[in-house]
């Protein structure tokens, strides 16, 4: 699944590990003063859906949008140790963040359609990141594509030019995971996806993201605990900023080996 040259324009990246797309090695984390992350060691494998679960404030989102450096916007953050993805550091200081973020598409908790046209919400990230021009025929090719892998063609093939804040709150979140796809992206980090959505619409993405499994190497965080159990094949329990414990889904939920993991499954605490 990981490409070792997705990466290639990092200057001084190491041999990636083909089994794992992301690794962090002592990763800590500070807002300011206040420290978010502590010595954070975690193995994502490729191709397969991770949730993150985790009582609020433990870490989960903040480790999230580390991966790709989001959370670089904000100019109070400091971080020390490594984050691999696809074999590559991208906390160096001579790595693009623009080929990071070309390869680590981000899904956030509200769906965020772009003020355009179905049409031009998929296509954005493509002409952004390509500069090409492009035909009519390749874009509409290009849109269809994306539209087909995240199940909406069916629904929105005959509406392309309306406006995509007209969608229903589960086509329009995924309208923007089927934004990200053009660009051919290796990893989805996706902060609560349905977090804002019924249940009928809920089960749909989770269709989805289980339809995307092992195309794309996803990341999901979830408070949702059954959500975490029905929609990934690996789980990592977060707590006060540190990784608890980490296995197959089915294993912590049945056989957690950490008691502060079984707490928090049997509902007493988070």
């Amino acid at each position: 699944m990981a490409d070792p040259s997705a990466l290639a324009d990092s200057p001084g990246a190491d041999s990636p590990a083909a089994e794992y797309a992301i690794r962090t090695r002592d990763l800590n984390l500070w807002y300011g003063t206040f420290q978010a992350l502590f010595d954070v060691d975690l193995d994502i494998k490729d191709g397969i859906i991770t949730s993150l679960i985790g009582p609020s404030g433990c870490g989960k989102s903040t480790l999230l949008r580390s991966i790709n450096r989001i959370i670089d916007r904000l100019g109070y953050v400091r971080t020390t140790g490594s984050i691999e993805v696809l074999g590559h550091d991208v906390q160096r200081d001579d790595v693009e963040l623009v080929q990071v973020r070309k390869q680590v598409g981000m899904v956030f908790q509200r769906p965020n359609p772009l003020p355009l046209s179905i049409r031009d919400n998929v296509i954005f990230g493509y002409r952004l990141h390509s500069g090409e021009k492009i035909s009519k025929d390749r874009r509409d090719e290009i849109v269809e594509d994306a539209l087909q892998q995240v199940l909406l063609w069916d629904q929105v093939k005959d509406r392309l030019g309306s406006p995509a804040t007209a969608l229903s709150l589960e086509e329009q979140q995924k309208l923007c995971i089927a934004r990200l796809l053009p660009v051919k992206p290796a990893l989805l980090l996706m902060d609560e996806p349905c977090s804002a959505l019924d249940p009928e619409a809920t089960s749909a993405v989770e269709e989805l993201i289980w339809e995307l499994r092992g195309r794309f190497t996803i990341v999901i965080v979830t408070h949702n605990m059954a959500q975490a159990r029905r929609a990934s094949d690996e789980c990592v329990f977060m707590l006060m900023g540190k990784v608890i414990e980490h296995s197959p889904t089915e294993r912590m939920f049945v056989t957690p080996t950490a008691q502060e993991t079984s707490d928090y499954i049997e509902g007493r605490y988070g």
